[in-house]
């Protein structure tokens, strides 16, 4: 059977969901569990309605849509998330949710009766930027992640997760937990990396997701005059820290061709041009395709770290912020996407994950794959993200041929 989505509404679709917390500069800031958040769960969640979907939220605020099949059988799943980065682009997460809204629209439109029932799924805190870990809701739904602990997350005002899913109305009330045997999970997203625009590919057939440690030094020195002490009298936390991200920026390419390493925030106290920093705190991360690299990294910057404030005769204490193993997605779920992308035309090849995303925890549930799509210039969570409509849409079109060939039984 041929089956494609509607392009036009597609990218209606995506163009109407993009105005919900728009930038200026044509970027997106959608924070989870925000007023815009709200908005765009709002919009989305009238659509499932109008679509005729069996709705349900559960306890962490993860949306579900199903829509029933033939035989009470395992269903397909496919999603992603809706929240965005600070100041972030318009195709991460929202991609991979509106193709599965699409998709659903499309059976409808056609009159398929797929043989396994379909639910999407818009899944809550992705991005991890406003409250840790990443991959938050995610990770409750599939176990990995205890839901009370994740409740108590504070974002940076102290503002606890579960206060916030009460103020925007989406503490739901069904279990934060599979609903169901799920058969399987696909998730589309853009690439997030240069390699399927460098090799002149239509589209990414994903084989897994790297995996990634992530946590936090504080080292504590002593506030002092930055003019009138000594050099031999200080202790200073800001050198400790400066020497600990120039190693964080070295251990990747001491390990391996895909280890990359970042600090991505720095915390200074008391923060003045004329005093001695008496405390600092360095988030850093580490990912990469296999496990024992990444503890590696995790041991090589702990050992820094400790040298880094021996040196500067200060103290320093380590938080683990978020750990993920990393994924090798199921062979009947990459042949899915393959066979999908081979029938449309469209040129495709194998990448691996050098992001994070819901599917790491799916895979813990159910067989899972993924679908990539070209990002320009391998751009993302800034507001100059850009993957053109028919890249957009030849993806989009790949995971509704994958998703129909598991919901009927195909592979």
């Amino acid at each position: 059977m041929e089956f494609s989505l509607n392009e036009e509404r597609f990218v209606e679709t995506m163009q109407a969901q993009a105005e919900i917390g728009g930038t200026a500069n044509g970027g997106l800031h959608r924070l989870a569990l925000s007023d815009e958040d709200a908005a765009v769960r709002n919009w989305f969640y009238e659509r499932m309605d109008r679509a005729g979907l069996e709705i349900r939220i559960d306890e962490f605020g993860n949306m579900f849509g199903r829509r029933e099949g033939k035989r009470d059988a395992e269903p397909v799943l496919i999603g992603s998330h809706l929240d965005s980065q600070p100041y972030g682009g318009i195709y991460d997460g929202a991609l991979g949710t509106i193709a599965a809204l699409e998709f659903v629209r499309e059976l409808d439109d056609r009159g398929i009766e797929t043989e396994r029932p379909v639910e999407i799924v818009n899944w809550t805190n992705e991005e991890g930027s406003r409250f840790q870990p990443t991959l938050q809701g995610s990770g409750v739904w599939a176990g990995a992640l205890d839901i009370e602990e994740q409740y108590a997350a504070t974002d940076e005002d102290g503002t606890p997760v579960e206060a916030e899913l009460e103020r925007i109305g989406y503490k739901g009330d069904h279990p934060a937990e599979p609903a169901a045997d799920y058969d399987s999970y696909l998730e589309l997203h853009i690439e997030q990396g240069p390699f399927l625009e460098a090799n002149g590919k239509d589209v990414g057939v994903v084989t897994g997701i790297v995996g990634l440690t992530w946590g936090e030094f504080t080292f504590y020195g002593e506030a002092n005059h930055s003019g009138a002490t000594p050099m031999h009298h200080r202790e200073d936390a800001m050198v400790a820290a400066a020497d600990l991200v120039t190693q964080v920026r070295r251990i990747p390419g001491q390990l391996g061709e895909r280890t990359v390493g970042t600090v991505g925030s720095v915390d200074v106290e008391p923060d003045s041009i004329n005093v001695i920093p008496e405390e600092v705190s360095v988030t850093y991360g580490f990912r990469d395709p296999d496990a024992e690299t990444l503890r590696e990294a995790e041991r090589r910057v702990r050992r820094e770290a400790a040298a880094a404030a021996e040196r500067e005769d200060v103290a320093v204490e380590h938080e683990n912020r978020a750990d993920a193993t990393p994924v090798a997605f199921d062979d009947r779920c990459v042949t899915a996407v393959q066979r999908a992308a081979d029938d449309r035309g469209y040129d495709s090849m194998e990448v691996f994950s050098g992001g994070v995303h819901d599917a790491t925890h799916a895979a813990e549930v159910c067989d899972t794959g993924m679908v990539f799509a070209v990002s320009e210039g391998g751009k993302s969570h800034t507001e100059a993200e850009y993957t053109d409509w028919d890249d957009c849409y030849s993806a989009g079109d790949t995971l509704a041929g994958a998703a129909l060939a598991l919901a009927d039984d195909g592979l």
